[in-house]
């Protein structure tokens, strides 16, 4: 069925990846870490044809009440490997406290771990073990994330980065979560990720930054967007001039950089250029009044052209005008959908936006909640006081 696949599985995923470019700078740069990490592995599907499936291997997963069928059909090359440690892999899981099922559900989910060595699976064990002294927990982890936990082929790099990160000031559970949810910025050298960070803290300074703040500015940047460590220095560079280019000064730089929480180094001169000149076009004001809309509203920045037209056209067929846009840009920070819903919920207490204030639209859930809640409370309060004397003349 999908076994004619592999012979141009090479050529296919380095495709995705070119097109990936034009996604989303966070998804571009994890495409190219899969890529990179995953894609040798193509090499032993490529002659799937003249191999048999390893009868010991497949015994032994069915043992312990692995779905063969589904890893046939997601990475059945796994399956054609000489050597494997199906036993070797359960016995370390259940010695961590795994049950049957979450150690079947691991090795569906991520059958690759089954080629991995018992002695770099403990030293793996070992490093998680350093953040997650709770085992249950440790074992709740490799079972959302097991890719990350099973890509042992980084292991002295992750162990460095992580004695680097512990030595910058970052929390064990901040941490913890970028080894499960940013893992690539531990396979890298560690050097790599020190030159960013030097990099980070230049440009912090440069914009007017204090030496007093610069640690926990850094600090809450990787917290938020640990992914920006996958840029270069040129791209930091790029975009700083960028921006001074368009009248940002160095604070108002500083400013949209915190508000972006990183992301303004994953973006490109390129898009964002294209992105101010519709916005302006859109609005017809001048560069001044544009670069007060984006530092009101950042996403005029990270959105692409096409995005801003669908949030525009959605706005515009409820009703609200750009004037309204405008003085309360960051409505486009929301997607079409939520809008919807927030006005209709809106229009049921019989409060009409188009006539109205956009700013009980914008926040996150919780805030529209509290609006919603408050509007909801006036409209229902009576008309009088009834505790109060009424005047009455005799």
């Amino acid at each position: 069925m999908l076994r004619g696949i592999p012979q141009g599985a090479k050529d296919l995923f380095t495709l995705l990846l070119a097109r990936s470019q034009h996604c989303s700078p966070r998804l571009a740069l994890w495409n190219e870490e899969w890529h990179r990490c995953f894609l040798p592995h193509f090499s032993y599907a490529t002659d799937v044809r003249s191999k048999e499936e390893n009868k010991k291997t497949v015994e032994n997963l069915s043992s312990l009440s692995v779905d063969i069928k589904k890893i046939r059909r997601l990475k059945e090359w796994v399956l054609f490997q000489d050597v494997t440690y199906v036993k070797e892999i359960a016995s370390i899981l259940q010695e961590m406290g795994a049950d049957d099922a979450t150690i079947a559900n691991v090795l569906e989910r991520c059958p690759e771990a089954i080629l991995c060595r018992p002695v770099e699976v403990n030293s793996q064990r070992d490093l998680w073990h350093s953040v997650w002294q709770n085992e249950k927990q440790l074992v709740k982890l490799i079972e959302q994330f097991p890719e990350s936990f099973f890509t042992v082929e980084h292991h002295v790099n992750q162990k460095a980065n992580f004695q680097f990160f512990q030595e910058l000031g970052l929390k064990k559970n901040i941490i913890g979560r970028l080894l499960t949810s940013a893992p690539s910025i531990f396979h890298r050298p560690v050097e790599k990720n020190k030159h960013m960070i030097e990099t980070l803290q230049r440009s912090y300074l440069h914009l007017g930054g204090s030496d007093a703040n610069l640690k926990v500015w850094l600090l809450k940047l990787l917290s938020q967007n640990p992914f920006v460590l996958l840029n270069t220095s040129a791209a930091v560079q790029e975009n700083l001039e960028f921006l001074q280019k368009k009248y940002f000064t160095d604070t108002e730089v500083l400013q949209l950089l915190s508000k972006l929480k990183g992301f303004l180094f994953q973006l490109t001169p390129n898009t964002m250029e294209k992105s101010i000149s519709f916005s302006k076009n859109v609005f017809k004001c001048s560069d001044q009044e544009l670069k007060q809309l984006v530092l009101k509203c950042p996403a005029f920045l990270s959105y692409s052209v096409s995005v801003l037209e669908e949030r525009l056209e959605g706005l515009l067929k409820e009703g609200i005008s750009i004037d309204q846009i405008r003085d309360t840009p960051a409505v486009l920070e929301l997607t079409t959908q939520i809008v919807q819903y927030r006005i209709k919920k809106l229009a049921a207490l019989g409060y009409d936006i188009r006539n109205g204030n956009l700013e009980h639209l914008n926040g996150t859930k919780k805030d529209f909640e509290v609006t919603y809640s408050k509007i909801q409370l006036k409209r229902e309060r009576p008309m009088f006081n009834p505790v109060a004397p009424l005047n009455v003349e005799e």
